[in-house]
């Protein structure tokens, strides 16, 4: 396990928020106990459980053949959706690295009553210093994580080290466009205690400077305004239920928090997509 207090200002800040009741309890309520990710949609009244599935298929898609030998590890794994359909579907071997004691506790429960703790190792740790040797994994996984490092070219470092050769990166990450204007997305860095956001072109520029080759970016900004737009209808219609364990004051700022990243959204300043790199 990796120490505490060696982890980052602002990852130590998203360590306790979802370590926090009002965090856990909220998005184990609202987005079903399986993922914490931007979802894709068929329809705009979709179950964000079911348009979270369907961005973990595409991803799982996009990254080629998987069987019982490829090794993965899940940086920012949450409640351990993605780890579970890829040991399930696949067979894969998979660590799944993340912050918070709290996720980390309702993941391992699921993977033991999914039949799969033999096949999913849930670590505590901090993808800024991954505890893992160099070229280990075949695939490299993140759904959504990134944003909360204050150093993400360290996380794309510590990401191509552990890479064989050959293996591939898979990320998703909420982001500022490439020509989002300065000081636009405050209300949205206000709410998550970050100074910025990545983009595509940082994404890009990291990744070659380490060597890696893209393979593909499939863009889905407007999944992020359909997500975040469901997850406040969702979080409106079932106030009263989220009152009996969230706290009201963290209600009325996450619906703030979903209207600010809406808004960036419709008005061009985010980006949202699905990212493969090639080591």
């Amino acid at each position: 396990m990796t120490e505490v207090e060696t982890y980052s200002e602002t990852v130590e800040t998203a360590r306790d928020y979802y370590n926090s009741d009002d965090a856990d309890n909220f998005y184990y309520t609202i987005w079903g106990g399986e993922d914490i990710h931007i979802g894709l949609y068929k329809s705009e009244d979709e179950s964000i459980s079911d348009a979270s599935q369907r961005t973990v298929k595409r991803m799982a898609a996009m990254a080629g053949k998987l069987d019982e030998d490829t090794r993965v590890l899940d940086l920012g794994a949450g409640y351990g959706g993605a780890a579970r359909y890829l040991a399930d579907t696949f067979g894969c071997d998979v660590v799944a690295l993340n912050l918070s004691e709290v996720e980390n506790e309702r993941n391992r429960d699921k993977n033991v009553m999914a039949g799969l703790a033999d096949q999913i190792k849930v670590v505590d740790g901090n993808f800024e210093d991954v505890p893992e040797p160099d070229n280990s994994f075949d695939l490299v996984w993140s759904q959504d994580s990134f944003l909360h490092s204050g150093n993400r070219d360290q996380v794309l470092a510590e990401a191509a080290r552990v890479l064989k050769p050959g293996g591939d990166l898979i990320f998703t990450d909420p982001m500022q466009a490439d020509d989002c204007p300065d000081g636009v997305l405050e209300p949205i860095l206000e709410r998550i205690h970050l100074e910025s956001l990545g983009s595509p072109r940082f994404y890009r520029e990291q990744a070659e400077k380490l060597g890696m080759e893209e393979q593909a970016f499939d863009e889905q900004t407007e999944n992020l305004i359909n997500h975040y737009t469901r997850v406040l209808e969702e979080t409106e219609s079932h106030e009263k239920e989220l009152r009996e364990s969230v706290s009201q004051d963290y209600i009325d700022h996450m619906k703030a928090g979903l209207q600010h990243w809406i808004d960036g959204g419709k008005k061009g300043y985010l980006s949202w997509g699905i990212f493969h790199f090639t080591k």
